[in-house]
């Protein structure tokens, strides 16, 4: 096992160098720009019937769907960044699923705009306006306690073996790479069922269905290491989070932020409580010596 361990810490390795790499940033910013401009490009050929039908059936007509496949695009990169953050901490990891989350309610917001025609009159978005609101104030509201979550983390070692302590961070990259070659599936399929005119599945939505099996998976993992309460509870809580999160990307309007912003002050609440527990160490006194009677 401890071989085994030593290959995946090796592999997860070499694979976050190379996405933390600023080439690899700076490549990533390209595609999207060229993904958006592009994607713009394909829908003005297909408004002018430049475009071979084939090809127009699986292009969309309205030039707001740019935005919508650059953010999903965008998302798709966070997501790969929350994997590789499986392994520095689970607070950390579960900080980024937030992020996404956040992420994803300006995501809905644009993607209102697919079901307008063009030019944007106000009579049509009179009633979606408050759909847009509502998304981006729930986004808003997640930023912003995001940053509050992120300044109450206290990190602690779940052991203070560094050998055990390694073990467990190797476990960690274990699962991150599975989720990392689940993810890769989902979208590789998805692709493929759009290209073929298939309908697809909500990707974020299986996202984060799979996550909330990687973080009961963490929390049984941890329990090898330290079986502490106040450990156990916050992973415990942390993935409860988790559910609340899948909960709001399927919940309609208004309610999807409530149950967003929700899930944030529960995993805020949940740091707070564990920094609560102060692990005080065990002072053993030496006992008393008394004087020696003089002679």
């Amino acid at each position: 096992m401890t071989i085994f361990l030593g290959y995946v810490d090796t592999l997860f390795n070499s694979l976050e160098h190379f996405w933390e790499n600023k080439r690899t940033e700076r490549t990533a910013a390209n595609v999207l720009i060229i993904a958006f401009l592009g994607t713009l490009a394909l829908i003005e050929l297909r408004r002018q019937g430049l475009m071979p039908e084939e090809l127009a059936a699986i292009v969309p007509s309205n030039h707001y769907y740019a935005i919508n496949v650059a953010f999903s695009m965008l998302l798709g990169l966070e997501v790969l960044g929350l994997v590789f953050s499986l392994s520095n901490s689970v607070a950390v990891s579960i900080g980024k699923q937030f992020e996404i989350l956040s992420l994803i309610l300006l995501r809905h917001s644009f993607n209102e705009f697919i079901y307008f025609h063009e030019p944007l009159t106000w009579t049509e978005a009179s009633k979606p306006v408050l759909h847009i609101l509502s998304n981006a104030s729930g986004g808003l509201l997640i930023f912003l306690m995001i940053g509050i979550y992120y300044k109450l983390q206290q990190h602690r070692a779940i052991t203070q073996s560094p050998g055990i302590t390694a073990n467990f961070i190797a476990f960690k990259k274990l699962v991150a790479l599975l989720l990392l070659f689940i993810f890769s599936g989902i979208g590789i399929t998805d692709a493929y069922y759009y290209l073929n005119s298939r309908s697809t599945f909500d990707f974020f939505a299986i996202f984060y269905t799979v996550l909330v099996f990687s973080d009961v998976l963490l929390v049984l993992v941890s329990l090898r290491y330290s079986s502490s309460y106040q450990t156990v509870f916050r992973n415990s809580g942390f993935a409860v989070a988790t559910v609340v999160v899948r909960l709001a990307l399927t919940a309609p309007p208004y309610y999807n932020v409530l149950l967003g912003v929700g899930a944030m002050v529960f995993a805020i609440g949940i740091t707070f409580a564990y920094n609560r527990f102060e692990i005080k160490p065990i002072i053993i006194s030496s006992p008393v010596r008394l004087p020696k009677e003089s002679k």
